[in-house]
């Protein structure tokens, strides 16, 4: 139960109530695009994204394993300033 003021901001069950989301209701942060079946993505000039490919799911790169996508958490931003500029690059040029 949430014993903070009644409207303040934060993650409730419901609007205006005062339970509060737990891990066993959030969504698990494995991506159900694991085991789909992918081909590696192409690749920029200076080889971005490294033989990874691009998650239907969670439009991660990710990479495979016998032409699978190998376990992965759902994308969420990625890491660096760098990496994020070659995505934006990526997609730019090969759309989605």
């Amino acid at each position: 139960m949430c014993t903070r003021e009644k409207g303040h901001r934060g993650l409730h069950h419901r609007r205006g109530g005062s339970l509060l989301w737990n891990d066993l209701q959030a969504d698990p942060p494995e991506c159900p695009g694991t085991g789909t079946a992918a081909e590696a993505a192409p690749t920029l000039a200076d080889g971005f994204p490294d033989g990874r490919a691009v998650c239907p799911v969670c439009w991660a790169f990710v990479p495979l394993d016998r032409g699978v996508l190998t376990p992965h958490d759902t994308w969420r931003g990625d890491p660096t300033r760098a990496e994020a500029d070659r995505r934006r690059e990526w997609f730019n040029a090969f759309g989605w």
